[in-house]
């Protein structure tokens, strides 16, 4: 495999003129690099050793970075980072791109003292203003839960102090969503005990003082006479950063839907309103899959269980900038299954991670097995939305975009229907709860298990924390 960085010095002979592209100012040069593909900053190094030294140098690839990731991810790595252990950003670059391995880490509560929530699966649980809240869903006897939990996540802690706010809205419910727009949480929906699907939404502000005591201000939002149909089970994200978009789940009569809406917060909380998005062609109907925001305006759908209880394993981009946007289903270069994809599921979870990674978390399967495997999807390698309906060939997704993880650390075990989100610095994925037994016939619901283990799943970009072997994750210049 080539070097990251080739220590090739060769140069390019050209006529001796004021046009010779050596003679160049180095921060003409830095301004073309960064409009450049990872590809051909590499080649670049290539060319000569003055060349070498601005295409390596430490702040074209800080801003690199910046441009790949967004500035958000790099300030919360260099906030939660000490700086004798930082790795230069072009080594981290190049960890992210080749990435692996993920590590687990089971976090324990503060102290056999500490109040803690019980096991539960289809609840949900968001990282906002610093904070892990966990909010609903169902338990044992297969009842629903109302309780609101907050923990405070600090840098370098492996204990986790739980604080129950005593609320009391919204009402018990599973299967809801709930996303962070802005540092607001928005929940829409849910089924209760009863098995009444809800269509309300609310939305929570996390309140914390001098003392690390957090609460939850819930409030009830008033939309209109424009909403979604009552569901549960169904996927929902937030987009735009100021926009939450949902689909499918399931209806009344425990009809699948397959219906697209956005409830748009651009002018605040008090103006806020549904409106449903008419397509075309639309992902079948289906509940328990993932709706994954993969920055800006798009977001990627995946799996679920479909009308025929059929478990599935497709991919589809969405894209709201389009001005009339369209649902793409993005199929891959084989007639036949490839091997190298994530199987059918339903129940898992879907988390943007840092590098612009979509990592996919267990769930189950037709049969109800569950699954404990890690996978990656890179969406760097998946075409826009107009690009896609401007020509069928790039709605063709190579095998490569996907990678199975090696899982590091502690084996958390088979699950579906648990939740996971990530911390502002895309590196630290946090699991909570799910269906944690084997297999289960859908009349055996007393059979279920649910867990109450709380995850820290790590990216392993830190080589100094981890007892592993050292490998050579270089880059070749190929891709």
């Amino acid at each position: 495999m080539a070097e990251f960085c080739s220590s090739s010095s060769s140069s390019i002979t050209i006529s001796n003129n004021k046009s010779n592209i050596t003679h160049i100012a180095s921060d003409h040069l830095f301004s073309i690099l960064l409009l450049l593909p990872i590809e051909s900053v590499l080649s670049f190094t290539m060319v000569c050793k003055r060349f070498k030294l601005v295409a390596c140098s430490e702040t074209l690839w800080e801003s690199i970075c910046r441009r790949d990731w967004g500035n958000s991810y790099v300030d919360a790595l260099l906030s939660s980072s000490p700086p004798e252990h930082q790795l230069s950003w072009k080594k981290l670059y190049q960890l992210v791109t080749q990435m692996g391995s993920v590590n687990c880490i089971r976090l324990s509560c503060f102290d056999d003292t500490s109040a803690f929530p019980r096991p539960r699966a289809s609840h949900s649980i968001n990282f906002v203003s610093d904070c892990l809240v966990l909010y609903g869903g169902g338990c044992e006897g297969g009842r629903h839960l109302d309780d609101t939990w907050v923990a405070y996540i600090g840098n370098e802690f492996k204990t986790i102090l739980w604080q129950k706010t005593n609320s009391g809205v919204p009402s018990g419910r599973f299967g809801q969503t709930c996303a962070v727009v802005g540092e607001t949480l928005v929940l829409f929906g849910g089924i209760n005990d009863h098995g009444l699907r809800q269509n309300d939404t609310w939305v929570g502000h996390v309140l914390r003082d001098e003392m690390l005591q957090i609460t939850i201000s819930w409030m009830l939002l008033e939309v209109g006479s424009a909403a979604p149909p009552p569901r549960g089970a169904h996927a929902g994200c937030c987009v735009d950063g100021k926009k939450m978009l949902i689909h499918g789940g399931i209806g009344l009569d425990g009809l699948r839907l397959n219906d697209t809406w956005i409830l748009d917060l651009s002018n605040g909380i008090y103006s806020a309103a549904w409106h449903e998005v008419v397509t075309r062609l639309s992902p079948p109907a289906r509940s328990g899959h993932t709706l994954t925001c993969i920055g800006g305006t798009r977001m990627v759908l995946f799996g679920g269980r479909g009308i025929g209880y059929e478990v599935l394993n497709d991919v589809w981009l969405f894209d709201i900038a389009e001005e009339y946007p369209e649902w793409v289903p993005l199929i891959y270069d084989s007639a036949d299954v490839p091997v190298g994809i994530p199987p059918p599921r339903v129940g898992h979870s879907a988390t943007l991670v840092l590098g612009g990674r979509l990592l996919i978390y267990g769930g189950e399967d037709s049969s109800r097995h569950r699954k404990n495997d890690f996978w990656m999807l890179d969406i760097n390698g998946i075409p826009t939305a107009k690009a896609c309906t401007n020509s069928q060939e790039l709605r063709v997704l190579s095998k490569k975009v996907w990678k199975r993880l090696k899982l590091e650390g502690h084996k958390p075990g088979s699950r579906s229907f648990h939740q996971a989100c990530v911390d502002k610095s895309g590196c630290n994925i946090y699991v909570f709860g799910g269906m944690v037994d084997g297999q289960v016939l859908p009349a055996e619901a007393f059979g279920l298990r649910f867990d109450g283990e709380l995850y820290l799943i790590e990216l392993l970009l830190q080589p100094w924390k981890y007892e592993i072997e050292t490998v050579d994750v270089s880059l070749s210049l190929d891709g």
